[in-house]
């Protein structure tokens, strides 16, 4: 049981960051006697696999932190954080097994599996979670929530190892974390959406009655033209009048 538990926990981990879990194991079964590899991942404690993945780790923990880069770098990191994971809960399960070895060193295709599991498990929220938080702010939090997640891995690697019964309950806030943060920054985006909508219509309603406002204008232009300032001038009507009164006299000389 504590064998799964600290496997989930280092898979979990290795989901947020591929390589944090894999330094924690290989430095304490290196350093310590904390952690006895079995034969099948004794390599890990190596110094060629440590110093690999320390580079590994120090170019993730740098392009992590970078807004737009973050993105692509989950991306590429698809396949590699449940792999990872999968290598984390199978070298954490099967240590400390002695010669007879334990229910995971039989069944070490679970411990694959799970970890697998885990890990890309882990790996969604992660993407999902940064992906509401930068859209929510611009790109502007994504060192934090890439500093958070380092560290939260951090923690669940030492839990993983110090107190294995935490790893469930760190596992369920997390879930509560990331539902929390995706629940917002949908609703952030929606209350955006709506609002460039109405922005939109009222740039729309504007335009119209600015249209609106100039055919007016042209108009009154066009009816006024020939006119001084909108009035009609005195002489406008006179040849109208003396046309009347041409006839009016023909008709009276006519008259007998």
């Amino acid at each position: 049981m504590l064998a799964a538990l600290t496997g989930t926990g280092l898979a979990a981990a290795g989901g947020l960051n591929a390589f944090i879990p894999l330094v924690v194991i290989a430095t304490l079964s290196r350093f310590t006697g904390i952690l006895d590899l079995s034969p099948g991942f004794s390599w890990l404690s190596s110094w060629p696999a440590i110093l690999i993945c320390l580079a590994l780790l120090t170019v993730e923990l740098v392009i992590d932190k970078i807004p737009g880069i973050d993105t692509a770098n989950d991306f590429f990191q698809t396949p590699i954080r449940p792999a990872a994971a999968a290598l984390a809960f199978a070298a954490a399960a099967t240590a400390d097994a002695g010669p007879t070895g334990n229910f995971w060193s039989h069944h070490i295709w679970l411990a694959w599996i799970l970890g697998a599991l885990v890990g890309l498990a882990s790996h969604l929220s992660k993407t999902a979670s940064r992906t509401a938080i930068n859209a929510a702010t611009g790109g502007s939090g994504t060192a934090a929530a890439s500093f958070a997640e380092d560290g939260i891995a951090v923690t669940l690697c030492l839990f993983a190892f110090v107190l294995p019964w935490l790893v469930l309950p760190a596992l369920a806030a997390i879930v509560a974390g990331v539902y929390r943060i995706v629940t917002i920054g949908r609703r952030r985006r929606q209350r955006l959406s709506e609002k460039q909508r109405r922005w939109r219509e009222e740039r729309e309603a504007a335009d119209i009655a600015a249209g609106f406002k100039n055919w007016l204008t042209k108009r009154r232009e066009f009816r006024g033209r020939g006119t001084r300032n909108g009035k009609e001038p005195k002489n406008r009507g006179a040849p109208r009048r003396r046309a009347a009164a041409t006839a009016r006299t023909r008709r009276t000389r006519r008259t007998p």
